[in-house]
């Protein structure tokens, strides 16, 4: 179960602290009324589905259609301001990638872009909430994989595109896992890309750029981990 105290919002309904089960319950979504099986749930009840809790893509689409930034940080970070994006969700399992594929074409990378955004929409939709402690495999390393899956057009049946989709996969994992938990969508997101621009600039020959940045969504992170984050900034955003 997760921490006990409220500092700041985690269901999105209420604002109280969201519990974690160990076994799958027939939910209602508090918003649209979906009923599906889940483990995630506030401790008053409440439920939202994935598809109730992204409700940005037409948002990410024109922000990524229209950034020229070839720094998938500050494109990503660009969405994660927006209102529709919240501290924890599987909006990031999209978002992560939409970042990268965006800065892939604008870095010089061959790509239709909006194919691929509405692609990476279609299979980072796909990608359920919690998996990260679930699964062992964190959604947003896992929209680094799709990035690479759909810039090299791989399947199930390809060579070398299916060694890059799934070594991707593997490096941000990597990188997430090396740091532990509890989960913080947006430290593992930032750690995917990273591992991202290196991948893409050793196996594509493609130059993102990244920049030195701390976080800024700490305080709003009940589970923060602080100074083992390697983006955290002491005594800025606690």
């Amino acid at each position: 179960m997760s921490q006990t105290h409220n500092q700041n919002e985690e269901c999105i309904i209420c604002g109280q602290h969201l519990e974690y089960l160990q076994h799958d319950e027939l939910m209602q979504c508090s918003l649209c009324g979906r009923e599906e099986y889940s483990k995630t749930r506030c401790v008053n009840g409440h439920y939202v589905c994935n598809e109730c809790h992204i409700n940005g893509i037409d948002a990410i689409i024109n922000i990524c259609m229209n950034e020229d930034s070839s720094d998938p940080i500050h494109i990503l970070d660009k969405i994660m301001s927006q209102d529709f994006c919240h501290m924890h969700g599987p909006e990031h399992h999209i978002i992560a990638g939409a970042a990268l594929l965006t800065a892939y074409r604008n870095s010089g990378g061959k790509i239709d872009l909006e194919a691929g955004l509405h692609e990476m929409i279609k299979r980072g939709s796909e990608v359920p909430g919690g998996i990260c402690g679930f699964w062992g495999a964190c959604g947003a390393g896992i929209s680094a994989g799709i990035f690479i899956a759909i810039i090299s057009d791989s399947n199930p049946l390809a060579i070398e595109p299916f060694r890059l989709a799934n070594s991707m996969t593997s490096k941000s994992l990597d990188a997430i896992g090396r740091v532990g938990g509890p989960r913080c969508c947006k430290r593992d997101s930032f750690l995917s890309l990273l591992a991202a621009v290196e991948f893409v600039r050793e196996n594509f020959g493609v130059k993102m750029q990244t920049h030195e940045f701390t976080c800024s969504y700490s305080h709003k992170n009940n589970q923060c981990i602080g100074t083992r984050c390697p983006f955290y900034a002491s005594g800025v955003n606690k």
